[in-house]
């Protein structure tokens, strides 16, 4: 599936690799002008130049960062149409119950991947109203609607996310603004390959236990994750609003594992 997005402008968080640079590539490849953002300025100037897009760097946390970042991009384009918040981290070392979990951790995770996502579309809001198409598109997880264990931040972060995503949609809708979700499940990046899928992977020997739950049996590719984004990011996907699009293998659509 191949979305038409020439003469679009979009600003795409967590660029610079997985899930976010395949989204970027995604759009640039349907002739969007992509804006991408990431921490990393090595990895998100890389993806920039290997698209033709432009690089920013940015912390999604900081709310000066993210308000500079947005008058940048009025200045050089005077709107924009597409807003992606995929940036977004995880607990790679407290995987531990709600007693021991780190407040440090909590604040970390819950600071980029809701309070994020807040900044975020509070600076671009006031741009989209320039747009004839305004598309919001958060990329949350289905650990935002069926939780799981040992990971109470990012469940809470997430879960917040899918319904600060209906509550945008509700309050924007009059103005044309459509603020949608994708929540992905597993999905095959370099990341999940350190914690599940590589070799040498920290839990790779409850990979399996994990695809046990999954009807498709296998990961997502990053490609099928940007697919969705880009449906949501569509002009033509005009009535579409405060939707959760679960791209998940069927992993919470009932349970699957034989008893």
């Amino acid at each position: 599936m191949q979305v038409e997005f020439t003469g679009r402008i979009a600003w795409v968080t967590g660029a610079a690799r997985g899930i976010g640079a395949g989204i970027v590539e995604a759009m640039a490849r349907g002739g969007a002008t992509v804006v991408c953002a990431d921490v990393d300025q090595s990895g998100v100037e890389e993806v920039a130049e290997r698209i033709g897009g432009e690089a920013q760097v940015l912390d999604i946390s900081d709310p000066e960062a993210v308000d500079a970042a947005a008058e940048a991009i009025r200045r050089t384009y005077g709107r924009l149409d597409i807003l992606v918040n995929n940036a977004g981290v995880n607990t790679m070392r407290h995987r531990v119950t709600i007693d021991l979990f780190p407040e440090s951790e909590w604040d970390r995770i819950v600071d980029i991947d809701l309070k994020g996502t807040y900044l975020m579309s509070k600076a671009a809001i006031p741009l989209l109203r320039g747009s004839d198409a305004p598309r919001i598109v958060n990329v949350a997880s289905i650990v935002g609607l069926v939780p799981l264990r040992l990971q109470c931040a990012f469940a809470a972060a997430k879960a917040g996310m899918v319904n600060l995503t209906k509550a945008m949609a509700i309050e924007l809708g009059s103005e044309g603004i459509l603020v949608n979700a994708v929540a992905p499940g597993s999905t095959l990046t370099e990341g999940t390959r350190q914690l599940f899928y590589g070799e040498g992977g920290l839990f790779r020997e409850s990979v399996q236990r994990m695809l046990d739950h999954v009807p498709l049996g296998r990961p997502g590719t990053v490609d099928e994750i940007a697919r969705a984004v880009c449906f949501l990011s569509d002009p033509e996907s005009s009535y579409i609003t405060g939707h959760c699009l679960t791209v998940d293998g069927g992993w919470t659509a009932g349970y699957h594992r034989d008893f």
